[in-house]
């Protein structure tokens, strides 16, 4: 827990049972945890997990000051009130914490005080989550991979269409007496096809497609007034429901001009706008580390992230150790103590069986799920390269095409200019 990321810091006030008086201080919330420090010595007077949190209520002390009231399973109650900026932001996002911790992880509080997570489950959930965020961009590139040919497809509908006017260019030039006048405005056996291609271009193109929706935290312009809500990622941009599934607002891919992480936790998405106010929100979720490095993928060029966020693996606080040593290292490191070995000596017999009982070592079904998840993960990887080299030959011939485009353009408007 000493690793685990501070999502949010408020200032307020704690109530001290014994000595019958409030200590103002800061109570911080992490993705597992919640505690409280003194402003003058700097004391953490209270320190609890999130899953030993049984209730969290809005109650008034001495039925004047509002307050946040939480209760622990050994029934023990807390009671925090001057509470910055107000009670509800502090009540809505430690809630929503809470309740995801719960429904990500049910009865796993117990299981982990009980009996600690063996380091072959660990390395398992830790390639799982890898996959899954392969998966995801493997998504989001097969999305954007259908965009690419849908603007190919546009654009050979855009040079067939000028062609057409360069033929009635051609005849709007040429002289009244010329005898092959006519046959240029007959129309092409391939203009019906063209035009179905049209619009199944423009059906191509209105395509939609959800690659990841989470519950979160939602603020606009002010940090006081927060509203529980989703974030929907789609392909084309980003929605922002409230929680009666009503839409807030709807960034479109090219609208959004920055996405600032300023936690692994929170992210502000703003667009820009001259002469009125800017367009901006504030999202807190818990699952957001999932959803980031997918927003890494769509939107490059516009993320900024603060030092202390560029590695956002270890944000995922979901596990319930954190090592400094690569997933990979281990992984191939580990699977090779599963394989057993002969003893050379008598003298040397008794030493693998002491490591044996000291140090948890994956067992065969771990090591065997682990080399399924390496399998498909140097699928996913390899078909992601592959994609790649596909969609930067296709921009090479769009950036061509455009150019082509261009150039007959400008041709046409020049020859237009003579007639008129």
């Amino acid at each position: 827990m000493s690793r685990d990321i501070c999502v949010h810091t408020w200032p307020c006030s704690y109530y001290l049972e014994l000595e019958k008086r409030w200590v103002p201080g800061k109570l911080s919330l992490t993705s597992l945890s919640l505690k409280f420090t003194t402003d003058k010595t700097g004391e953490i007077l209270v320190n609890f997990p999130l899953s030993s949190i049984i209730e969290i209520k809005k109650e008034a002390s001495h039925f004047i000051f509002s307050s946040v009231t939480i209760l622990e399973k050994d029934h023990i109650k807390h009671w925090f009130s001057s509470l910055q900026p107000n009670r509800n932001v502090v009540f809505n996002i430690i809630e929503h914490f809470w309740r995801e911790l719960l429904l990500s992880q049910p009865g796993t509080a117990l299981e982990e005080s009980s009996s600690p997570m063996t380091r072959g489950k660990e390395l398992t959930e830790l390639m799982a989550c890898s996959q899954k965020r392969l998966e995801d961009t493997a998504r989001v590139l097969h999305h954007q991979g259908e965009q690419l040919d849908s603007i190919a497809r546009g654009l050979d509908k855009m040079e067939s269409d000028l062609d057409m006017a360069d033929r009635l260019l051609t005849e709007l030039e040429s002289p009244s007496w010329w005898p092959f006048g006519s046959k240029l405005w007959k129309m092409p056996s391939e203009a019906k096809p063209r035009g179905g291609a049209s619009v199944a271009t423009s059906k191509a193109l209105g395509k939609e497609g959800i690659v990841v929706s989470i519950p979160a935290v939602i603020s606009q312009r002010t940090e006081s007034h927060v509203k529980p809500g989703r974030l929907t990622v789609l392909v084309s941009g980003l929605e922002i429901h409230d929680s009666d599934s009503s839409l807030m607002h709807r960034f479109e891919r090219e609208d959004v001009d920055d996405i600032k992480v300023h936690t692994p936790y929170e992210i502000s998405i703003r667009q820009r706008f001259i002469g009125k106010p800017d367009i901006a929100y504030r999202l807190i979720s818990a699952k957001m580390p999932e959803v980031i490095p997918i927003l890494e993928v769509q939107f490059s060029k516009k993320m900024e992230s603060l030092e202390d966020t560029l590695t956002l693996g270890r944000a995922r606080t979901s596990f319930p150790a954190e090592k400094g040593y690569s997933v990979w290292h281990a992984a191939s490191g580990l699977m090779d103590r599963t394989v057993p070995r002969e003893p050379s000596s008598g003298s040397q017999e008794s030493r693998p069986l002491q490591l044996q009982t000291s140090e948890t070592f994956i067992s065969e079904g771990d090591a065997q799920e682990l080399r399924q998840i390496l399998r498909k993960l140097k699928g996913l990887a390899l078909d992601a390269e592959t994609e790649l080299e596909r969609q930067d030959e296709a921009l090479d011939g769009i950036a061509t095409a455009v150019d082509r485009t261009t150039l007959t353009i400008n041709k046409h408007n020049r020859r237009m200019k003579k007639l008129t």
